[in-house]
């Protein structure tokens, strides 16, 4: 008997069985990956991500592996660029792009060694109950036959399809349908020296340096258009780089691997737990991958269940509670970058006082850098994007045109977000 089984041992899963093992409690990890093992990604670890890495002494394993850090990003809208550096948070002042390859297994590694049993290989077929209440999962490594493995709390880590979260009916709120579709790929003999962040109309396009000397490359087009994409991905990819102004430089080197992408990026909240069970990570939370939050998001959320469930099974409070305040916990944190990321996944055109707001930000260093903190989960959203910092910005007239662009669209003006859901 244990007392946590997870389903799912990439970055939110393996992130959640360290922190439980290290509390001592008796944690069964499994997943159907043997690792290292790649995974679609935006590859981005957050400043606060970052931090809990150091915090959990797994990012020395990280840079230790030539992971370059990334410590400055270079924002182009087009009429408007600037560079900013990244902020400091928890004694961390840089983000990194690992692969996955990397990331998940240094993970993965740590929780074993902090005394989490691991299971790879391991195919989960089916969530066991008792009177509505989730007891374990009946599953099999592969090749072998099937076991039943009982817990006090299983929870879900396994992605956007979660076995866990459909076995239950974990209910979904605040859920868009995908609004950009992404692609990917790694380019050699890329000279770059920090991130870079490209908008146009109907795009948006990352750089940013990872392993072993290669850029990945990241774009977004409007979802309706994939079709058009998937036609020719690789012309596609390319006019893409070329109109942001990429194009000569990623022509100058060589592509590394092949082009990786999806259009299944829907945005949701599911409800993350309930009686013998809970979420975390994409299992629980899903942002649209333009905004680049997941896996920082996935680490916070590390932190928030692990002390819930510490406190819950430990007898301080009601695992029920615990469980709730987790939830509350969560869409406070995610909600405002959650409603941020759905306006810039729209790729709409930008609004002139958008344009203004970037002209402004390319004209002061200090608020160029309070912008690329918001961006790094530093800076609050709302904090940003309030009225008073706005009309500080770009004056009274910028933001009523800010504001009169979102109410057009139908979307709430800045500093005006609806609240989070409860």
């Amino acid at each position: 008997m244990h007392d946590v089984i997870i389903v799912g041992a990439r970055v939110a899963g393996s992130a959640t069985a360290l922190l439980l093992a290290r509390a001592g409690l008796k944690v069964l990890v499994v997943d159907r990956a043997a690792f290292p093992s790649d995974t679609l990604s935006t590859h981005q670890v957050q400043v606060p991500g970052v931090a809990r890495l150091a915090r959990w002494g797994v990012l020395d394993t990280i840079m230790a592996a030539g992971t370059p850090p990334t410590r400055t990003v270079r924002f182009d809208q087009g009429a408007a660029t600037f560079t900013a550096r990244m902020p400091a948070w928890d004694g961390v002042d840089m983000m990194c792009s690992p692969r996955r390859t990397l990331l998940d297994k240094a993970l993965l590694d740590a929780a074993r060694a902090a005394g989490a049993e691991v299971r790879e290989n391991f195919i989960t077929e089916d969530v066991l109950a008792d009177g509505g209440t989730v007891t374990g999962i009946r599953g099999q490594e592969k090749g072998s036959p099937s076991v039943i493995e009982r817990a006090r709390l299983v929870i879900g880590a396994d992605g956007r399809h979660s076995t866990v979260a459909r076995a239950v009916g974990a209910g979904s709120y605040r859920a868009k349908a995908p609004l950009s579709m992404a692609f990917y790929t790694y380019w050699a003999d890329v000279p770059i020296t920090g991130g870079e962040l490209y908008g146009r109309a109907g795009c948006a396009v990352g750089a940013w340096p990872t392993n072993d000397g290669l850029v990945m490359t990241y774009l977004a087009w409007p979802n309706a258009r994939f079709g058009e994409f998937r036609a020719d991905p690789e012309r596609n990819f390319l006019r893409t780089l070329d109109a942001v102004g990429l194009g000569e430089r990623v022509r100058a080197g060589r592509r590394a691997e092949r082009f990786r992408g999806t259009p299944d990026l829907p945005s949701y909240f599911r409800k993350p737990y309930g009686p013998g069970w809970a979420l975390v990570g994409d299992a629980g939370l899903l942002l649209d991958p333009i905004t680049g939050q997941g896996i920082a998001d996935a680490f916070r959320d590390a932190e928030l269940l692990a002390d819930a469930v510490v406190a819950g099974l430990g007898g301080d409070r009601p695992l029920a509670k615990t469980l709730a305040d987790y939830q509350r916990a969560r869409d406070r944190a995610a909600g405002p970058m959650y409603d941020f990321t759905a306006r810039l996944a729209a790729l709409s055109p930008p609004r002139p006082g958008e344009m203004a707001l970037f002209d402004a930000l390319s004209h002061s260093q200090p608020d160029a850098d309070r912008f690329i903190a918001m961006l790094a989960g530093v800076v609050p959203v709302r904090e940003f994007m309030s009225p008073r910092n706005i009309v500080g910005l770009v004056g009274v007239r910028g933001f009523a045109k800010l504001a009169l662009g979102s109410a057009s669209r139908g979307r709430p003006a800045p500093g005006q977000e609806p609240p989070q859901a409860a």
